[in-house]
């Protein structure tokens, strides 16, 4: 790792630490020729994941887009935004830690669906309603009679 300072060449780890899972290492380094110490982040190269879509189009997993469709779904829900990132990435890890290159959709508007259960009833209905394609009110019904 070059110092960012003088270039110098090398340098001695001081303190590392895992995140996210231990996908993500942060490094405290002290530069060996001029001794100014600097971050350094790792991170772990993703395979990519694409997700299989229901008219059979395959499109790259965005995690952003999944963040969007929750925070959609807990619009004035007490449910802040770290909370939803958290949803977000256990549902990214554990799609990740199958191993597998594609996912079809179904399966992660399913894990949306389980952890907003959990969180908060009324983003669950939110979701289901736009996840579920809900076209007459007893689709609806049939839904919240299933929270009881």
């Amino acid at each position: 790792m070059r110092c960012p300072f003088c270039s110098y060449h090398d340098s001695k780890v001081i303190d590392s630490r895992t995140r996210d899972g231990g996908r993500t290492i942060r490094r405290r380094r002290e530069c060996l020729k001029c001794q100014r110490r600097f971050t350094t982040r790792e991170q772990l190269d993703e395979i990519p994941l694409w997700v299989i879509k229901q008219d059979n189009r395959r499109e790259e997993f965005d995690r952003q887009k999944l963040v969007r469709s929750l925070q959609v779904a807990c619009i004035k829900r007490p449910i802040s935004m770290a909370t939803i990132e958290q949803i977000t990435s256990k549902i990214e890890y554990d799609l990740r830690d199958r191993g597998v290159e594609e996912v079809e959709s179904t399966e992660i508007g399913e894990a949306v669906m389980m952890a907003l259960k959990d969180l908060d009833e009324i983003a669950y209905v939110r979701f289901a309603s736009v996840y579920r394609n809900f076209q007459v009110k007893e689709e609806f019904i049939q839904q919240l009679d299933q929270l009881k």
